[in-house]
């Protein structure tokens, strides 16, 4: 049996809000209840998105609130129909014990835009199957290995959305020492490479190297990511730690990491230029694996 799913990132948010209307009306959790029949415990459920919040629901309390902006209506109504809409992770994976990966997958497949700083390793969109499996094999620390061959199925998956319909844009700068981190060995690090150096190509996918001769940078204590959400969701800040990712939402958080994020994207080379960096590094890591054999 898998382990038991908490709340996810979207009945959060929708909760979140929900409090936030229900506070500015200046009503309480029983009034709130006693609108929708319910007890002022399962409307706090609600708000703290241990009950996923139904549309109906969600219409109600609007009304309820009165919140009449069309936009701010409609863009609830999206997000509570996310919260029951099943998504490929579901279908695939609800027995596995992936805990907020959920949410990333569903992060990334909401996402218009992706913005990453990827200080010591490859993003996971743009792995290939071995490093992967390297990476999180390394990182799996008494994780039995049907469980760690799951995550990486789950990443590999992760990856459809560089070819959905409404793909975001994904744009990363790549810390020059992920090129020289030699992960797997010489043959699973030159695929990789190559594998990153055809992913530039992509319409979608913008790749800047920051050198090494770019010295002190705005980000010295590592990777993180930032996703640019559409109406009526916030911007959305990832940092992985090694109890799990953290996720933040709030306003100061993102603007200070996209203040991070654009000077380490004026301190970087130009894609062009990167390009050119890729290639070499393929071509050394070419010269290494030639000397393995």
């Amino acid at each position: 049996m898998g382990a038991k799913r908490g709340p996810t990132l979207r009945a959060q948010w929708l909760g979140k809000y929900l409090k936030e209307f229900r506070e500015s009306a200046k009503l309480t959790l029983r009034q709130a209840g006693d609108y929708l029949q319910r007890d002022a415990a399962s409307i706090s459920r609600l708000e703290s998105g241990i009950i996923p919040a139904r549309v109906s629901d969600v219409f109600a309390l609007l009304n309820l609130y009165g919140i009449g902006d069309e936009k701010i209506r409609d863009g609830l109504e999206r997000l509570s129909r996310d919260i029951w809409r099943r998504g490929w992770w579901d279908d695939g994976y609800a027995a596995d014990s992936l805990g907020v990966m959920f949410d990333h997958a569903w992060l990334e497949n909401r996402a218009e835009g992706i913005r990453c700083y990827a200080a010591m390793l490859v993003p996971g969109l743009l792995q290939i199957r071995d490093y992967a499996q390297e990476v999180i094999t390394a990182g799996g620390v008494d994780v039995p290995s049907e469980q760690i061959e799951r995550w990486v199925e789950f990443r590999m998956d992760r990856q459809r959305v560089l070819d959905a319909e409404l793909a975001p844009s994904i744009e990363i700068v790549l810390d020059e020492a992920v090129l020289h981190r030699m992960i797997g060995g010489p043959k699973v690090m030159c695929a990789q490479l190559e594998h990153l150096s055809e992913a530039a190509t992509r319409s979608n996918v913008i790749i800047r190297v920051l050198p090494f001769a770019a010295g002190a940078h705005a980000s010295p204590e590592g990777a993180f990511m930032i996703f640019d959400m559409p109406v009526p969701y916030s911007d959305v800040i990832c940092v992985e730690t090694r109890g799990g990712a953290v996720y933040t939402e709030a306003a100061e958080g993102v603007e200070n990491f996209a203040q991070a994020y654009d000077s380490l994207r004026s301190a970087a080379l130009t894609p062009d230029e990167s390009a050119t960096v890729i290639r070499s590094a393929v071509s050394r890591t070419k010269r290494a694996k030639g000397r393995s054999r």
